[in-house]
């Protein structure tokens, strides 16, 4: 007959064995857990950089070099507004589909809500601001008038920068996408409303006013544009108005 403490050392033993050998196996599970979270962390702290503060940038807007302190994720459009107190260049969509905050960069238009105001440096920035010599409006701001391209307002000047930079697209020889012609360079003269249409596709107002900026597009561009319904009903006999 086997000894009783002999049995009960023998058990014991069983025990202890079988406690060590699930510790030798939960610690085999996670040693690679352990040493992957460590060598990412690790890594975290040598790959990675804080966020980068503001920084000074210098704008040329209008002509005049501002001075400006600005986070890098800024865009144009905001540095313009908040920090300048140019507040012509308006923000529509905010997503570059409306047009509502066009400017000129270097003479060519931009969405200002889509550009980073610190990528900017060195590069020509006009707004409907700077349009103007002085008291003497831009012609292009004087053809919006004349034929009520606008009637809130809200995009028109947007509207009147894209404008602009058509009637010097235009100048320098772009085509367009429905250009007739390629094989020539585009005139102001042939300027049709099909082509300013196209041209100014980009710039959406919500308050249809297309036709007066057609033709606002088109006075600019030295064609005499279509009389306006309003001033061809005043020009009918009088019966016709009764």
């Amino acid at each position: 007959m086997q000894d009783p403490e002999e049995r009960t050392k023998r058990q014991t033993s069983r025990r202890n064995f079988l406690g060590q050998a699930l510790t030798a196996a939960g610690t085999a599970i996670a040693a690679p857990t352990l040493i992957h979270q460590a060598t990412s962390a690790q890594n975290m702290n040598t790959t990675q950089t804080p966020a980068p503060g503001e920084m000074a940038v210098t704008l040329t807007v209008n002509g005049k070099p501002r001075s400006l302190t600005l986070e890098p994720r800024v865009t144009l459009l905001d540095a313009l507004r908040e920090q300048l107190g140019l507040v012509g260049s308006k923000k529509g969509c905010d997503h570059g589909q409306c047009g509502a905050c066009t400017v000129l960069i270097d003479g060519e238009r931009v969405y200002s809500c889509l550009a980073l105001a610190v990528m900017q440096e060195g590069k020509a920035i006009t707004t409907v601001e700077g349009l103007a010599n002085g008291d003497v409006l831009h012609p292009v701001q004087d053809a919006f008038i004349d034929n009520d391209g606008f009637q809130c307002g809200y995009c028109t000047p947007g509207q009147v920068c894209a404008s602009v930079a058509l009637l010097d697209e235009i100048k320098r020889g772009c085509a367009s996408a429905i250009t007739p012609d390629l094989t020539r360079a585009p005139q102001l003269a042939d300027l049709s409303e099909a082509e300013i249409k196209e041209r100014l596709s980009g710039n959406l107002c919500r308050c249809s006013a297309y036709n007066g900026i057609v033709a606002a597009v088109q006075q600019a561009a030295g064609q005499q544009p279509p009389a306006p319904a309003a001033a061809m009903l005043l020009t009918e006999p009088a019966e016709v108005l009764v």
